[in-house]
């Protein structure tokens, strides 16, 4: 085969050699790579906009969560203060109004603490239902594929 004759290689052989190069490098390297780089660039511009809404779906989960502790602390300080209100009213009467002053601040004591107990779970439950919306959300723009609520909300119950 006179290709494979490495001893008189030819003009004509190095010319087809250098025409096929060409036509291989501008036609496959130049019109693939540039579609390549398109189709990563899409992708990394995804993948970086789904980190960007699950940070701000952490986010709004922290803003929850901080006015979840905000609304505790002032029931509780409102609960420290009905009680301070009841022991000084029951300090400055009789012992009969005493004792009477000490049932009533314990029936507030109870109440608020009833209050509280109510705030922590609507606050809980609030909160778990934010968390498993976010997480359906999450999972749905990160996979393509969006779970059941139900599904979601039971493996952020597991979670907390």
């Amino acid at each position: 085969m006179p290709q494979f004759d490495f001893a008189n290689v030819t003009w004509p052989q190095l010319a087809w050699l250098a025409l096929f190069f060409v036509v291989l490098y501008f036609g496959v390297v130049k019109q693939t790579l540039p579609k390549l780089g398109k189709v990563m660039g899409e992708r990394e511009d995804k993948i970086s906009g789904d980190l960007d809404a699950a940070k701000a779906a952490k986010d709004s989960a922290d803003e929850v969560d901080a006015r979840y502790h905000a609304e505790m602390d002032a029931s509780r300080e409102a609960a420290r203060q009905a009680i301070a209100a009841a022991k000084a009213d029951a300090a400055k009467a009789s012992d009969a109004r005493l004792a009477k002053a000490a049932k009533a601040a314990d029936a507030d004591l109870a109440k608020a603490e009833a209050r509280i107990a109510k705030s922590v779970d609507a606050a809980k439950a609030t909160l778990a239902d934010a968390a498993a919306t976010s997480a359906q959300a999450i999972v749905a723009k990160l996979t393509g594929v969006e779970p059941k609520l139900d599904a979601a909300k039971q493996s952020v119950a597991a979670q907390l």
